[in-house]
């Protein structure tokens, strides 16, 4: 195993990686805010069999964050990142502090419409501002070739898409498959900050997940009777409280009244103190 370079200052990301490109050696990017999981290493693994070297960036960034308690909860986990990040062949890991991505107060930033005021983008006001505006600036850092996000954060999967798109972003977004715990939940940094028995119950979201892809494989084509139905699966119980589950057509994340084609079906539910969030992508038969 080698040790990836860490690297915390941008110009000292950016001559690096100069040299690789002055080479014409292709890059790969997989932007994580860290507590790395098997669903980041899935997202390594990928940019790692595709590309000739990968950058990790680890960095927690505050401008995404809604409430100042759950940016304070985040888990923060440098060195065994590192360590993973080593383990899977990573050559940089840049982890940044707040202070050097962001000197001063921003006074530009990317604003999101439409595809964010839907889903989580609903309940957590200027989340996909953050997002975008810390992504576009990691791609302005790195420069790579080609950048992965998992598909279980949908929603910014589309919105950075569409980013890239409308301001013409010379990178390639690779959508990777969610990867799941043995019973279908759904992997996250969070979900290390459930008991054991929140844990338990935490499998309910993607529970009503499915049950809205097996009522809509059963024939059942309107969304506010199969988002009644999925939303009476999730327990009684007062350590739960969904959040929402809507079902939205996946290019510009409309809600729908019909199922009659590809829609990602997703929710956002709170157990404890912690929120989840997962989605499927269906379609009618």
């Amino acid at each position: 195993m080698t040790k990836p370079a860490v690297v915390t200052g941008i110009e000292a990301l950016r001559g690096a990686l100069a040299e690789l490109r002055r080479a014409d050696e292709s890059i790969g990017f997989v932007p994580t805010m860290g507590a790395l999981h098997e669903g980041h290493a899935r997202l390594i693994e990928v940019a790692r069999r595709d590309c000739e070297h990968v950058v990790v960036s680890i960095f927690v960034n505050p401008l995404q964050f809604d409430r100042r308690d759950d940016l304070d909860r985040y888990p923060r986990t440098l060195g065994a990142d590192v360590e993973i990040c080593g383990s899977l062949g990573v050559d940089f890991v840049f982890a940044p502090s707040a202070a050097e991505m962001y000197p001063t107060e921003p006074a530009c930033v990317v604003d999101v419409h439409r595809l964010g005021d839907h889903l989580c983008g609903a309940f957590r006001p200027g989340h996909f501002r953050g997002v975008a505006t810390v992504v576009m600036k990691l791609f302005q850092i790195v420069q790579a070739d080609r950048a992965y996000f998992g598909e279980k954060d949908a929603q910014q999967l589309a919105i950075i898409r569409r980013m890239v798109r409308d301001l013409d972003v010379p990178v390639e977004i690779v959508g990777v498959p969610t990867v799941r715990e043995g019973d279908g939940l759904a992997l996250s940094s969070r979900n290390r900050l459930l008991s054991a028995g929140e844990r338990s119950k935490a499998i309910a979201l993607f529970k009503a997940l499915e049950s809205v892809r097996h009522a809509i494989a059963a024939g059942e084509h309107d969304a506010a009777a199969l988002v009644r139905a999925a939303a009476a699966t999730i327990p009684a119980d007062p350590a739960i409280r969904l959040e929402y589950l809507q079902i939205v057509e996946p290019e510009e994340l409309q809600p729908v009244s019909a199922v009659t084609g590809p829609v990602i079906v997703a929710g956002a539910m709170w157990v404890g103190t912690t929120r989840l969030i997962d989605n499927i992508r269906t379609s009618q038969s």
